[in-house]
């Protein structure tokens, strides 16, 4: 919380309400900051984008992007777009190779990323940059339309007269516009619910509301252990970024004001977890959150599932290997549009004679009471069908065919065709493991039919046998929860019973016999405790509660 006192109040409305003029919000526009010689900090596409020195607009460093075969995309999805406010959209350039033609193609887009059609004329022009000795400048000066969230920056490169190889340069992208500082949020979110979904937690809230609406929610998580909070709550003027590292004692997310929910996915199994939510306005160092008086929190536990495979191939292939049992061609990583995958077509210059195997590596489904596979599919022109195959004694790099596989392609939904994506179905793959597990895509062509398979978010998710731990913990049910002025429990066994509160603080402790229980908790501050029992066999359990 900003806490500044003035004297007058028209000094309060000044410091409020003034316009910060001409603000860049592109992240790394002059392209000073690079992860590598091909990957500039904050783009989020670069393809054949490289580092350059010489050809430069201003400071060090601008972007070379060079010609190829296809259209080749630099792109930045800028957030922070307001409705309805006025920028300045520009950007340098220098075309200089006639091997080479470069083009703006760009997009205003709402919270779903949706392409919205406004401004389409100068955002999209059917015109191409032209050979020319000097950096050339575009500038538009456009309104974002309503329902604008965020701006798709971004330019291409083609080839010119069959030639590839050539290049244009780019430097000092900006997107500027007049910024009014808001005042903090009036209120916090209400309702504000976690609930354990899949792998992960899923979040929910009603929108604050009040005078000054929030700009956005910046939640917090953290594993519930007895010592207490390991994050510390945010400040103003330093925005906290996305997190999902729980290794950093703490995950973190931005989620924007009117969506009144988050999924945290691939959390720990069986784990407790705190999360708190601070609403917020503004951005970078003008973020103002709200953290006076009591935020809200919410206490979870995960369910007793575990990721033992998620790959989405985002990147590359990920976690799955291939193998190349018959023909040139093989499983290679592709992207279309926003999509990315794994994919495979035996057709080069005509159907050829294939057989390629797209391998899970291995997975251990001991302790597991369940393990259930799912995928998505697409795919096009004629040809034999994807096959789904699944082993335990496969040895992970040798030729699938020396080993025992079962086919399992009639259990799952595949796509019609047209490169219409499909979701598979879930199938529960326990029963063909002993204990080990790898799962694999079969594809095959011949010279008569070679179609493409593109496979998609290829998941196994187990679920783990119920330990002795456990057991306990789900038999020491506390009611009422939230509590008011005493806490009620049945004991199988005598326990020493202690409670915690979120500083580490030991509020209560005592040995308390077999039968049923109850705790004196009127002088209790309201919060979030722990109450731990330590049992005559060793055995131990937490549960939480609110008061």
């Amino acid at each position: 919380m900003k806490q500044v006192i003035f004297t007058f109040l028209s000094v309060v409305l000044v410091a409020f309400f003034l316009p910060l003029q001409a603000q860049n919000i592109v992240v790394n526009g002059d392209l000073e900051v690079w992860n590598s010689d091909t990957e500039p900090a904050g783009w989020t596409k670069a393809e054949s984008i490289s580092k350059e020195s010489t050809n430069v607009h201003g400071g060090s460093f601008a972007a070379r992007h060079t010609s190829g075969d296809g259209t080749l995309d630099f792109q930045q999805d800028v957030e922070g777009i307001v409705p309805g406010t006025t920028y300045t959209i520009e950007y340098y350039y220098l075309d200089n190779d006639p091997a080479a033609r470069h083009r703006i193609w760009s997009y205003w887009m709402d919270e779903s990323n949706t392409y919205l059609d406004d401004d389409a004329e100068v955002l999209r022009p059917g015109t191409y940059s032209e050979d020319n000795a000097d950096w050339m400048h575009y500038s538009q000066v456009l309104t974002a339309p309503a329902n604008a969230t965020k701006f798709r920056f971004e330019v291409r490169v083609y080839k010119q007269d069959g030639n590839l190889g050539g290049s244009v340069f780019y430097d000092d992208f900006s997107i500027s516009g007049d910024l009014i500082i808001k005042p903090e949020p009036t209120n916090y979110p209400t309702a504000f619910t976690a609930e354990p979904q899949d792998v992960g937690v899923s979040l929910s809230w009603t929108d604050a509301t009040g005078e000054q609406l929030p700009d956005a929610y910046l939640i917090l998580g953290e594993a519930l252990v007895t010592k207490g909070l390991n994050f510390d709550l945010p400040v103003d003027g330093t925005p906290v970024a996305n997190n999902l590292d729980i290794s950093l004692g703490y995950i973190a997310w931005n989620v924007p004001f009117g969506e009144e929910s988050h999924v945290f996915s691939n959390l720990e199994a069986t784990t407790t977890y705190h999360f708190v939510i601070f609403p917020y306005t503004n951005l970078g160092e003008n973020i103002d959150y709200k953290t006076d008086g009591a935020y809200p929190e919410a206490i979870v536990t995960t369910s007793n599932t575990v990721t033992l495979l998620n790959e989405p191939f985002d990147q590359d292939l990920g976690v799955m290997s291939t193998y190349n049992v018959v023909g040139d061609q093989e499983w290679s990583h592709s992207t279309f549009g926003d999509d990315q995958f794994a994919r495979m077509s035996g057709y080069s210059g005509g159907a050829l004679l294939n057989e390629d195997w797209l391998i899970s590596p291995e997975m251990d489904l001991t302790n597991m009471q369940s393990a259930t596979l799912s995928f998505r599919t697409a795919y096009n022109f004629d040809g034999d069908p994807l096959r789904l195959m699944v082993s335990s004694d496969y040895d992970g790099q040798g030729n699938p065919n020396d080993f025992s596989w079962t086919d399992l392609t009639d259990q799952f939904d595949w796509s019609p065709g047209g490169y219409e994506w499909a979701e598979s179905g879930s199938l529960d793959v326990l029963s063909y493991a002993n204990p080990k597990l790898f799962v694999a895509f079969k594809y095959t062509s011949t010279t008569a039919a070679a179609s493409t398979w593109e496979v998609d978010w290829v998941r196994v998710i187990g679920e783990e046998t119920v330990g002795l731990n456990e057991m306990i913990a789900e038999a020491v049910k506390l009611y009422p929860n939230p509590v008011i002025d005493q806490i009620r429990f049945n004991l199988d066994s005598e326990a020493n019973v202690q409670i915690t509160d979120m500083s580490g603080k030991v509020v209560y402790g005592n040995n308390l016999v077999a039968g049923q229980n109850r705790i004196d908790a009127a002088n209790l501050k309201q919060g979030v405790y722990v109450i731990s029992f330590v049992f005559e066999n060793g055995t131990i359990a937490h549960t939480r509660f609110v008061k």
